[in-house]
């Protein structure tokens, strides 16, 4: 008990600080670029020098420091828990936080959900080092409960950092692990409610519960999510071979910073992580069907880019964009060809991002969870049921991995390639 609650302590302080640079290297970016725009001489140089000086030092401290700490984190902290790497944990807790606050920063399509994980598994694996007379099974299990921790600090949910464990990285359901998870995920959201506050992360405008007899619109949600997550997972794959067997580091860098580059100057709302974007959208903003598909592109491909750049950074809240935009654009779809349903498009919204959530890592359960707890907004039971069952259905039936597994593949096959080489 004691250990499990001073790491929910440790992991919620490390998340709030993670939590306000992150915040901060937005408001910093955000001024850049206002900047920049009012210099039509020399202002998208200007973009492409932050883009390039994010994109190049937060990839470099990861590379000459802790490659470990490159992406998400989440597929070697799996590779911990299995036992089959050592965990350099303080190395990782420092350059994954300085890593992802430079690369969001410089504008990267990079979230904080999988680093916050990743550190809070570190934060479990120190006090599992530190406190006497651990073994390694309770290391394991205490690191498991800093991984769970740490998302539910990164996201003021508590259960969903919790059914993550049990869905991803612990697959014991022994009590010990439960309690253990249980506590370090209540403690951490603790701290980060006492200085961040309660507001749920999403503000959801929408009135009422969705009727019966438009439930059956959250299937071919699902269906879609389950496609196009599978268009992610294999092109993220094939983005990271590349860059490991053919592209320079360098010349994948520039060619990074420059779309980022492009895009800021053009659409900056849709660099970084995204969140206050998709708040915009849940909250009545208007987006046109055709932007909605527009952005739906220019995010995927930067989020595969950003991804592949070796710079630490997660992949949760870019994925909830993708699904935000996927269903915004199925619900205005559906309205405009059945305007008697009068459908809410900012519902697709939301459920969208937990099918396209369920569609790519194959946690239906900590989907549906996080969405609920995210928005605040029990009511979406239903559909997201719905379309996240249908999503897990569609994209087990075409065969496609979950996003963890494949990249834990995907390591594995960078092992062998530094080997033989």
């Amino acid at each position: 008990m004691a250990q499990a609650i001073l790491i929910g302590l440790l992991t919620g302080a490390v998340a709030v600080c993670f939590h306000l640079a992150l915040d901060y290297g937005e408001v910093l970016r955000t001024r850049i670029l206002d900047f920049a725009h009012r210099r039509p001489d020399g202002g998208s140089w200007m973009i492409l020098g932050l883009a390039l000086a994010g994109v190049m030092f937060s990839a470099s401290l990861v590379v000459h420091f802790a490659p470990e700490a490159s992406g998400s984190g989440i597929p070697h902290l799996k590779v911990v828990l299995q036992g089959r790497r050592p965990f350099r944990w303080l190395r990782v807790l420092v350059i994954k936080f300085v890593s992802t606050v430079v690369g969001v920063t410089g504008g990267l399509v990079l979230g904080r959900g999988g680093p916050s994980v990743h550190m809070g598994g570190a934060v479990g694996q120190g006090v599992a080092n530190l406190w006497p007379g651990r073994h390694s099974d309770d290391r394991a299990i205490l690191v498991a409960a800093g991984g769970g921790a740490g998302l539910a600090a990164a996201f003021n949910a508590p259960l969903a950092g919790l059914v993550f464990v049990l869905e991803e990285l612990e697959w014991r359901f022994a009590s010990l692990e439960f309690f253990t998870a249980a506590l370090a995920c209540l403690a951490a959201d603790m701290v980060c409610r006492a200085v961040l506050g309660q507001y749920p992360t999403f503000h959801l405008a929408i009135a009422g519960t969705s009727p019966l007899s438009l439930l059956i619109a959250f299937v071919p949600l699902g269906m879609l999510s389950a496609l196009l997550g599978g268009l992610f997972n294999r092109s993220l794959l094939s983005a990271q071979r590349l860059t490991l067997t053919s592209w320079p580091r360098l010349a994948w860098w520039l060619a990074l910073a420059s779309m980022v580059a492009i895009v800021g100057w053009r659409f900056p709302q849709l660099l970084g992580s995204g969140q206050d974007f998709v708040n915009g959208i849940l909250e009545g903003q208007v987006l046109p069907l055709k932007a909605a598909g527009l952005f739906f592109l220019i995010r995927f491909v930067l989020t595969i880019g950003s991804s592949s750049s070796g710079a630490a950074g997660g992949l949760f809240i870019p994925i909830l964009v993708l699904g935000a935009l996927l269903g915004w654009g199925l619900g205005e779809t559906i309205q405009m060809l059945f305007p008697s349903l009068n459908v809410d498009p900012k519902l697709f919204a939301v459920v969208g991002m937990a099918a396209y959530f369920t569609a790519v890592v194959h946690a239906p359960l900590t989907g549906i969870v996080l969405i609920i707890e995210l928005t605040g907004n029990y009511t979406l039971i239903l559909p997201l049921f719905i379309a996240c069952f249908s999503a897990l259905l569609v994209a087990d039936w075409a065969g496609n991995l979950p996003l963890y597994e494949a990249l834990l593949e995907n390591d594995s096959r960078k092992d062998r390639f530094k080997r033989n080489a």
